[in-house]
């Protein structure tokens, strides 16, 4: 994703032969279509209703699918519909900030929101914002030679296959950060809140992730079920889509992973701290087992009441000797049992 795209309208179309037709006018769109051999794509960024809705009824998509694309939120899906079949998906994107300072706990996740409506010729993708490269998409087909007799499904599938690519990196970047965590637990160094905070916001990040990498592989297989009204005759695609599967699918395990890890770190670091002030209460009752003794022997020897060297030099030698054979006695012992 990159917010040096900028939004509006962009239109391309494909000829057989290699010809590259690009920024012609919403109004021909009906007529490139219809063109025998040919291949088109219509980009809209953050397109109001009366546009979405003059290309809706020029090219008859459904009303629905219409609407859903223009919602502020719908989940990751694909829908066949009568001349079409409507595909919603979330490009994602995480950058690494460092720690957070004191209270940061929002997410860093970025998620862009792609629609597309894949027509018997053509595709119209619909985005949200411009936080989606669609250079990345183009450049995607240029480099993997997606000519006009492979179809619509060429087109859906070099947009997917960026999408997933990216949910890749972003759960590339959270395993990276999931190993900074674990560092962090034995770190006697890392200030415990700071370590929380981490946690906590990396865990509120895969959830946001989670939420729409796991619907991709009812998206991809959905558009894999329908192939043969995609691509056409032949299936020449089926192995690229076998392939956008398989990304998928690690892609949504990886995910559940990393899960896992980051409930084992967030349990590990309760279990640290426990044993931590576990350590802490056992020292402090060592030294206090240790003072105890002088406050005894000095309370002793402080009575009212006479006892053997009271008011001469050698009972306040015989107590110093008590007191300091004690608290050395005391001291070994709890020293050697690492209570101190």
């Amino acid at each position: 994703m990159s917010n040096e795209v900028p939004c509006g309208v962009r239109t391309m179309m494909w000829r057989r032969g290699g010809e590259v037709v690009e920024g012609f006018p919403l109004e021909k769109v009906s007529d490139c279509l219809q063109e025998e051999g040919a291949l088109v794509w219509v980009d809209l960024c953050a397109p109001d209703g009366r546009t979405l809705g003059a290309l809706a009824d020029e090219l008859s998509l459904d009303r629905h699918a219409v609407e859903d694309a223009l919602a502020s939120a719908e989940r990751p899906k694909a829908t066949r519909h009568a001349s079409h079949t409507f595909v919603t998906v979330y490009a994602t994107r995480l950058e690494a900030d460092g720690d957070p300072g004191p209270g940061r706990i929002e997410s860093r996740l970025e998620t862009s929101r792609v629609s597309a409506f894949v027509l018997p010729n053509g595709v119209v993708t619909v985005r949200h914002d411009d936080r989606f490269d669609t250079d990345e998409v183009v450049r995607r087909w240029q480099d993997h030679g997606y000519l006009p007799e492979h179809g619509p499904g060429a087109l859906l599938h070099g947009l997917l296959d960026v999408v997933v690519d990216g949910h890749l990196d972003t759960v590339r970047v959270m395993d990276e950060m999931i190993e900074s965590l674990e560092d962090g637990l034995f770190d006697e160094t890392t200030s415990p809140r700071v370590l929380q905070q981490r946690t906590y916001r990396l865990r509120k990040e895969l959830v946001g992730l989670r939420r729409v990498v796991l619907p991709m592989r009812d998206v991809v297989g959905a558009v894999v079920r329908h192939r043969a009204d995609l691509h056409g005759p032949g299936g020449e695609l089926d192995g690229w889509y076998a392939d956008l599967y398989d990304h998928t699918l690690r892609a949504w395990e990886w995910t559940e992973s990393l899960r896992e890890m980051v409930t084992t770190v967030f349990e590990t670091n309760l279990a640290l701290q426990d044993a931590r002030l576990n350590t802490v209460m056992k020292k402090l009752t060592g030294w206090a087992g240790i003072i105890a003794v002088p406050t005894a022997v000095t309370g002793w020897f402080g009575m009212n009441v006479a006892y053997p060297g009271i008011g001469r030099t050698s009972g306040f030698l015989a107590s110093t000797v008590v007191i300091s054979v004690l608290v050395v006695s005391l001291y070994v012992v709890f020293k050697r049992r690492n209570w101190l």
